[in-house]
């Protein structure tokens, strides 16, 4: 039978079809093997790496809120130490003055009622051996003081200013309490005079540390200072700290690690203050994990052996039916009715390639799309995550993962310029030839291809990796060769070198921060971000009464003041240096108080409305420039409009006159009629009529006094009346100054007159 078997063996061992099986089956056999072996190690990892993160994260926030507290508590000493009377306490030998304690008294309780976190601050002064604090208050020497077993601190400061220690804190109980006590030196002309110490109370400081109930995974926090001390701890079962710390020291500065405490399992995750150098450590039982880790390594263990059996079964069909699909594929290629034959697999080739290449195109296209929506959504802060950024660059830039890059951004110079001096239809293509070029020039020393942001912005990703100086020519080249084709001027702002493409979105603010500086170079620049940390930034005197007296001096009509304040702010923000983005923000409300003079706000310009909105790709003297126009252009229209409202209001003026000549009114009531005031009024009439207000009235009265004493018979007391005149006298005094003769004298003429004629 053995020999039957052997037979068998060696006969089906010949068979290649049968090799191939046995081959595979074993190769997936030992894979197989391998999972289950491993799988139990895998999935104990991740699973301790879920668990760490929150963890981690948890620790973090406590951490930060603790050392928040530290340093808003180390500002309150400093505060302390620099404090005029602590000062007159540390230096005078008579130190019980009732107002210099009364004066410490009152701000150290201000600090303390004004934190949540201080119980009490003491000063003590090395020479004297005197203390002040509140609650306690002084004290001559240090026997009488009652918590002032920690003046020894002194000697353990050596060359820090700062000490953060866990104590015991004597407050005339019966027990002691431990805090932590925050001690700073004070140093008075480069003499170590005396301690600030802040004691701070451990349930507010180290609440954040009580972690929340939020699954069955059962936690334990604690504080290790550096001295190997828990500081704090939020188990109610009292620890074997030197047991927790031996072993948590074993981790050294790892963040995660496996410790075995009391014959447990135990998963620690740890940070380490930057502040203290306190290390925050979390412990969590992981027996419960181990357990299902093996539990799912059994289960691997089983799904492989299925598997394995699953696998002969379908390597042996697979291997029967391997060529069906070339015969099908045959049949989908056939050329009329008639099946391919052996010779005609090159034409099926071909064929395959054709669609794998059209295949392989689309791909490109919209990977291009892709990537265009990538930095688009990067350049407008829709994407942050810098790990789906990490995660996103590797599938866009695979092969260059790993590389150094730098990002460049492209602007149009005055693209405000430029979009009213081409047409619509042609800024498209303008945009594609632009892009094309930058790609074509620096191609050799790029990751990406030159990609349109939309508006005046452009980004390609460059490789600085072999010769920066010829990938800075090539810029430069770029830059020129566009001038001479395409008759308009760009510039580029590129980024610092970085080496981790999770930093893209870094990299592109940097890029886009340089090119904000063509406000200040002018147009054509390589701006680059390394050279714009070195620019010395002066303050600047341009405030809101500046733009206050530009409005004034435009609304006044006074050209020459208007163009003095527009040169003052764009040569204060030239000397300055200001950062652009600041710059810009200074032009901008002027741009809105231009936008609103003279205007109703749903007539604007939208030519002025997009220079405005254009503003970081034009040059500041072409800023300037426009700025100065543009208040001309204001001003003549406010002088315009001054003068038909001066016409106006004159005309208003005369048909209040005319409509009241038969009262005796005076200029007051004329003007009331108008809403002005009279010295405005008058001005405005006397400088339109070349007249005043009483004298114009009185020429309508006298003309309608005239017109009534040659067409009626009333007497003239009467027509004294009827033109506003309570007297006659009055009436005749004004006539005879107006027209030279009396009213009577003057009818009589005028009668006898038409009777001759």
């Amino acid at each position: 039978m053995f020999k039957s078997f052997q037979k068998w063996l060696k006969y089906s061992l010949f068979k290649t079809e049968t090799r191939l099986i046995l081959f595979l089956t074993m190769a997936v056999f030992f894979i197989i093997l391998i999972v289950s072996i491993t799988s139990y190690q895998t999935s104990k990892s991740v699973l301790q790496e879920e668990l760490n993160e929150p963890q981690q994260q948890m620790l973090q926030v406590s951490m930060n809120f603790i050392d928040n507290h530290i340093i808003e508590s180390d500002n309150i000493a400093i505060k302390v130490a620099l404090n005029e009377h602590i000062y007159k306490f540390l230096n005078s030998d008579i130190q019980n003055s009732y107002n210099d304690i009364s004066e410490i008294y009152q701000l150290l309780s201000t600090y303390i009622n004004s934190s949540s976190h201080i119980n009490s601050i003491y000063i003590y002064d090395i020479k004297h051996d005197s203390f002040v604090s509140m609650p306690q208050g002084f004290s001559s020497r240090k026997t009488t003081f009652i918590d002032s077993n920690w003046v020894g601190i002194a000697d353990e400061f050596g060359d820090e200013m700062m000490i953060v220690k866990k104590r015991n804190v004597h407050d005339g109980e019966k027990h002691n309490r431990s805090e932590v006590t925050l001690f700073r030196k004070i140093m008075i002309q480069g003499e170590f005079k005396g301690i600030v110490a802040v004691n701070l109370g451990n349930n507010d400081l180290f609440e954040p540390l009580t972690p929340p109930k939020m699954s069955n995974l059962s936690s334990t926090r604690f504080i290790i200072d550096q001295n190997n001390e828990i500081i704090y701890s939020t188990s109610s079962k009292k620890l074997d700290s030197k047991a927790v710390v031996s072993s948590v020291s074993e981790l050294n500065d790892k963040h995660l690690g496996d410790i075995t405490y009391h014959d447990r399992q135990l998963l620690v995750s740890q940070n380490i203050s930057p502040l203290t150098g306190w290390k925050y450590v979390s412990l969590v039982p992981q027996d419960s994990l181990l357990a299902k880790s093996k539990k799912v390594g059994h289960v691997v263990l089983s799904v492989s052996i299925i598997a394995l059996l699953l696998g002969g079964v379908a390597i042996y069909y697979i291997n029967n039916i391997a060529f069906r699909p070339i015969r099908r594929m045959k049949q989908l290629f056939n050329i009329g009715k008639q099946d391919m034959n052996d010779d005609d697999l090159l034409h099926l080739e071909n064929l395959t390639g054709e669609l794998l290449h059209d295949h392989a195109h689309m791909i490109r296209k919209v990977r291009a799309e892709a990537t265009a929506k990538f930095f688009s959504d990067i350049y407008n802060e829709n994407l942050t995550n810098t790990r789906e950024i990490s995660e996103k660059c590797k599938g866009y830039f695979q092969e260059s993962a790993n590389n150094p890059f730098k990002v460049a951004i492209i602007s149009i110079d005055n693209f405000y310029e430029w979009s009213y001096r081409y047409s619509d239809s042609d800024h498209s293509l303008l945009k594609f030839a632009l892009a094309n070029i930058i790609t074509e020039i620096v191609e050799p020393h790029s990751h990406s291809e030159c990609i349109d942001l939309g508006k005046d912005k452009f980004v390609i990703v460059l490789d600085p990796s072999e010769d920066e100086t010829l990938l800075d020519g090539k810029i430069k080249k770029s830059l020129s060769d566009i001038h001479r084709i395409l008759r308009f001027s760009i510039s580029i702002g590129i980024s610092n070198q970085k080496s981790d493409f999770g930093r893209l979105l870094e990299a592109v603010f940097e890029a886009d921060t340089a090119l904000g500086n063509r406000l200040y170079t002018g147009y054509g620049s390589i701006l680059k971000f390394e050279e714009l940390m070195e620019q010395d930034i002066r303050k600047i005197s341009i405030n809101d009464h500046v733009l206050d007296q530009l409005t004034e001096a435009i609304e006044t009509g006074d050209r020459l003041r208007s163009s003095n304040l527009i040169d003052h702010i764009i040569g204060e923000i030239k000397r300055s240096n200001l950062n652009p983005e600041k710059a810009l923000s200074i032009i901008r409300r002027i741009g809105e108080r231009y936008l609103r003079f003279g205007h109703n706000e749903d007539k604007v310009n939208s030519k002025e409305r997009n220079f405005f909105n254009q503003l970081h790709t034009i040059h500041i003297d072409d800023i300037a420039d426009f700025l100065n126009y543009q208040a001309n252009v204001l001003i003549e229209e406010s002088q315009s409009s001054v003068i038909c409202k001066e016409s106006l209001l004159n005309e208003k003026m005369i048909d209040y006159m005319k409509a009241h000549l038969n009262e005796p009114i005076g200029i007051k009531e004329i003007v009331d009629a108008i809403g002005i005031s009279v010295s405005l009024a008058s001005a405005i009439f006397k400088k339109e009529k070349n007249e005043t207000i009483y004298g114009y009235f009185t020429n309508l009265r006298m003309k309608r006094a005239a017109e009534l004493l040659l067409h009626t018979d009333k007497k003239i007391s009467d027509i004294a009346i009827k033109v506003g005149y309570h007297h006659e006298n009055s009436f005749i005094r004004a006539f005879r100054k107006c027209n030279n003769i009396t009213p009577g004298k003057y009818r009589e003429v005028l009668k006898a007159r038409k009777e001759v004629m």
